[in-house]
């Protein structure tokens, strides 16, 4: 999987608008043709036009995460900063689900700031009765030089 973060969610937290603490967060898959541009889909309704069809145990606007876990947030090692998630299972119900990614973002800011794409690199597709699982949801600041 490679997360992409949004420029303007980096912005946004720089700016001390995203709390991890009080915020929801959730997670919307997204079809086999979106491609995420890290510039332009800088809120949720930038990006809603590629997400999956409503129905077949999958909801518009995708799910809420929970239990952020901010216990680990420096790694000194690596020079990273990671915040991570519980998984997020959808279960197909009258048919199959499919996805080539999925779009996190936070549902509390005004904006619904994306905060990143995560591209599973191939269609993913579970079929009815099945679970498609987003596991090791996380975002991570890496420090570049």
């Amino acid at each position: 999987m490679i997360i992409t973060l949004s420029n303007h969610y980096l912005a946004e937290l720089h700016k001390g608008n995203i709390d991890y603490t009080s915020d929801v967060f959730k997670i919307a898959l997204m079809q086999n043709t979106f491609v995420f541009n890290r510039d332009s889909n800088a809120t949720w309704p930038d990006c809603s036009s590629g997400e999956i069809t409503d129905g077949n145990g999958y909801t518009s606007g995708g799910g809420t995460l929970a239990n952020v876990d901010l216990s680990a947030i420096e790694d000194d090692t690596n020079d990273n900063s990671v915040i991570s998630w519980d998984d997020y299972t959808w279960t197909a119900s009258g048919g199959s689900i499919a996805a080539r990614g999925a779009i996190i973002y936070d549902d509390t800011t005004a904006d619904k700031t994306v905060v990143c794409y995560a591209d599973f690199e191939s269609e993913q597709q579970v079929d009815d009765g099945s679970p498609l699982t987003a596991k090791n949801i996380f975002v991570s600041l890496r420090q570049r030089v």
